[in-house]
């Protein structure tokens, strides 16, 4: 009964460990391509 339990919280624990892995990536990766075009319109209009 406590395996149950135990193997439902652990993929409870996985899935939100994924999300906030997703929405972590997604962050940085839109952060990172909006400092890439600052960088190109600064280096364009010098």
């Amino acid at each position: 009964m406590s395996e149950n339990l135990n193997g439902g919280g652990k993929s409870k624990l996985v899935t939100w460990l994924k999300r906030i892995g997703l929405i972590g990536f997604l962050f940085f990766l839109i952060k990172g391509l909006i400092w890439l075009a600052i960088l190109y319109f600064i280096g364009t209009n010098i």
